[in-house]
């Protein structure tokens, strides 16, 4: 009975992790369903499937690697998170205020979803580093965190997508703006500052 309860609290905490992990792909997804208006179901597929995959990733790479990267990588990662989401957000702003209409279908690039899924999906590398000190199996984990971010995915393109139909094109700076804020956000939680 024990062990049930065990396994039972085990899955709980591993849903809240990866529900906690999922709100960066959460918040990233809102902007891009403020930011694509004529987004496709194959591409919303798409986002769910790299955001959902890094977030699957990570936590391998990290148990895997166990406490040998730790310090290179708990260093490293926030300032590479922060660097992408600042830089992916002032293009969103950018492009928001400059006065060309684009066609909003070329905005979609596999280019940009990689850099934003490794982004959004760096502090699941930290939880996976976790998992291996605690000499606990990933295999389980890995996928509730996958799913849960694939879910979490999909349903912030759609949100986002609603609010920016019925707020307009200036959206997509709050768009930008948030990409910039969750960038700040990571770093200071890397550095110890904010803890959250």
């Amino acid at each position: 009975k024990n062990k049930n309860q065990n396994d039972t609290m085990d899955i709980i905490s591993t849903l809240l992790i990866a529900i906690a992990l999922a709100m960066d792909a959460f918040s990233v997804s809102l902007t891009k369903g403020f930011s694509l208006k004529n987004i496709k179901k194959s591409q919303i597929l798409w986002f769910a499937i790299f955001f959902g995959g890094f977030q699957a990733l990570m936590p391998l790479i990290g148990w895997c690697a166990g406490t040998q990267l730790e310090v290179i990588v708990s260093t490293i990662a926030p300032w590479i998170a922060f660097i992408l989401l600042v830089l992916i957000g002032a293009n969103m702003i950018r492009e928001s205020l400059s006065e060309e209409d684009e066609e909003e279908d070329d905005k979609f690039s596999f280019k940009e979803l990689t850099l934003l899924a490794i982004a959004t999906s760096i502090d699941a590398f930290a939880v996976g580093v976790t998992y291996a000190m605690l000499k606990t199996d990933i295999l389980i984990p890995i996928i509730i965190i996958g799913i849960t971010a694939f879910i979490f995915t999909i349903v912030g393109i759609i949100i986002g997508k609603k609010i920016g139909n019925y707020f307009g094109d200036k959206m997509e700076i709050l768009g930008g703006v948030i990409l910039i804020l969750l960038g700040i956000k990571i770093l200071l939680e890397g550095l110890g500052i904010l803890v959250l």
